[in-house]
């Protein structure tokens, strides 16, 4: 698996939440709530919330302790390109090393992706998006490029005012052109079909800020 320490796997979730906007901004994340959900110590919470904040995606505020921030929509396009930039080398490193046990596992959280846009389950879509991203991204192999986009991403404005019904399909169609690309043996396509679910995504995004 990608996450071997409890700290790695607390802070992982944190990030999916708050990229699906299950936490809202200027909410305060409490440590025992936490630690009480994911059925793990506040030792690893702490740890993982530190970590969030040196991120950008925790920021103390005073009387408050560590909540969500608001991003700056000014700053989107710079955001953006820099996403562009970093996950082209993260997909196309990917692409070139990834084994048949990684294709079958994206697959995999392809098909509950698939099940959970079915369900409408908005949180839960969102989250599994990350997660699809991410474990992506991991399979290339590139820590330090891993760890900037993961900073880029808590300060991407993602939409959630949007029609998600119709993004959600959006994504889902984009996700299985990736597939079919891997599937086929195109690591080109394969590369092309994921700068364009950027792309669109940042479409949409660009529109309402």
């Amino acid at each position: 698996m990608a996450f071997f320490t409890k700290l790695e796997q607390v802070a992982e979730r944190l990030r999916e939440r708050i990229i699906a906007g299950e936490y809202r901004h200027g909410e305060k994340l409490k440590q025992a709530d936490i630690a009480a959900e994911l059925g793990v110590s506040i030792t690893p919470v702490r740890e993982a919330l530190k970590v969030l904040e040196m991120e950008g995606y925790l920021a103390g505020t005073p009387h408050k302790g560590l909540c969500v921030p608001e991003v700056a929509p000014e700053r989107a396009q710079e955001v953006f390109e820099l996403r562009l930039l970093l996950e082209r080398e993260l997909t196309t490193r990917a692409v070139e090393r990834m084994t048949r046990e990684e294709v079958a596992e994206l697959k995999t959280m392809h098909r509950e992706f698939t099940s959970l846009v079915k369900a409408r389950d908005i949180y839960a879509v969102r989250a599994a998006n990350v997660r699809f991203h991410f474990r992506l991204y991991q399979m290339a192999d590139l820590p330090q490029t891993l760890q900037f986009v993961r900073v880029l991403w808590a300060r991407y404005p993602f939409n959630f005012h949007d029609d998600q019904v119709v993004r959600f399909k959006q994504i889902l169609d984009e996700h299985s052109d990736f597939i079919r690309q891997l599937d086929a043996g195109d690591r080109k396509g394969a590369v092309d079909a994921m700068l364009h679910h950027i792309e669109t995504g940042w479409s949409r995004v660009s529109k309402n800020i």
